[in-house]
């Protein structure tokens, strides 16, 4: 009888974005889940080991990518392992780069229905009356956002024309365009899609930063005990089913593939807004989608093969 190999996963992570520790820590945990899977597991970090992903590429079997932000999450990654003929979990080129780009994302919301806060995107140079406009058609306070940083970086609020100014400059120092965002006061949600595993959506998650943070900002994100989560929110069946349904509308309408995690805002009223949709969603045990997998009856090492999987039914042949 033939004893199969192992499948032989390259491991990709760390990159060149300022999200790289972040990358890093995930990385380590899904290392460890691979193992215990029984996996044959190869790393590489784009920012050392491209020619040698190159060079190896016809060894390996797919890859498992966890990296964020720019030249990871964008697109670019994706299309340099089409062209290598590696498969991998996860969205592909045009739906990456939509889904990091806040602006053209917010705007496919918009025209598919999805409400969205209402924003104004921001490129150099920017005049004081630029900023005087905005503030007269979104009042205050406002979000200002670099337009492709994941993790909450260079993000900040704006409570009068002087803070607008300052956040505007800073988040300049992260990317060439930014965009200016009507601040919502509400609670924040997040829904995870998995693409073939039950009707495809995952329990909403509530997340509650500690009280000396005005936003889910990089510090509430990361430091240990400043966030509470809890999953399943604790909201009504109604707002469950429609914080499912946007996040699978949102998931739709990007273009994206195999899974996915849709950021939104619950306001008093009831509304959902929807914030921004994820393509590879933090993967530590952890992290929000993880945990909501797990309540759904998904084990970290099960989520992990899980998408193993969906990245070979991209496998062909070159």
């Amino acid at each position: 009888m033939e004893v199969k190999s192992p499948l032989r996963i390259a491991l990709i992570a760390g990159g060149v974005s300022a999200e790289r520790e972040v990358s890093l820590k995930g990385a380590r945990q899904i290392r460890a889940a691979l193992k215990r899977l029984g996996y044959d597991v190869q790393e590489f970090d784009p920012q050392t080991d491209l020619a040698r992903l190159v060079k190896e590429a016809y060894r390996l079997d797919c890859a498992l990518l966890v990296l964020h932000g720019p030249f990871g999450e964008d697109g670019r990654m994706q299309g340099f392992l089409d062209m290598i003929g590696l498969p991998y979990q996860g969205s592909g080129v045009l739906g990456s780069a939509i889904a990091m780009d806040k602006h053209l994302a917010k705007t496919i919301y918009a025209a598919n229905g999805i409400p969205t806060p209402g924003w104004r995107l921001l490129t150099r140079p920017v005049e004081e009356d630029d900023l005087q406009a905005i503030i007269e058609s979104l009042g205050l306070p406002l979000m200002v956002k670099p337009k492709t940083q994941g993790s909450s970086i260079g993000m900040g609020i704006a409570r009068d024309v002087d803070g607008l100014k300052a956040l505007v400059e800073s988040a300049f120092e992260w990317d060439d365009e930014l965009i200016v965002e009507e601040f919502i006061q509400g609670r924040e949600l997040s829904v995870g899609i998995l693409e073939d595993f039950g009707d495809w959506t995952l329990p909403p998650i509530e997340i509650i930063p500690g009280d000396q943070y005005e936003f889910f900002d990089y510090e509430a994100k990361y430091s240990p005990g400043a966030t509470q989560e809890v999953c399943p929110a604790p909201v009504d069946p109604d707002i469950d089913a429609r914080a499912r349904d946007l996040a699978k509308r949102a998931h739709s309408a990007l273009g994206l593939s195999d899974y996915s995690r849709t950021d939104m805002l619950l306001t008093e009223d009831g509304s959902l807004l929807v914030i921004e949709t994820n393509t590879i969603p933090g993967m530590t045990e952890t992290s929000l989608l993880p945990q909501e997998a797990a309540v759904a009856g998904l084990g970290f090492d099960s989520l992990i093969d899980h998408l193993v999987k969906l990245a070979m039914k991209k496998r062909r042949a070159f």
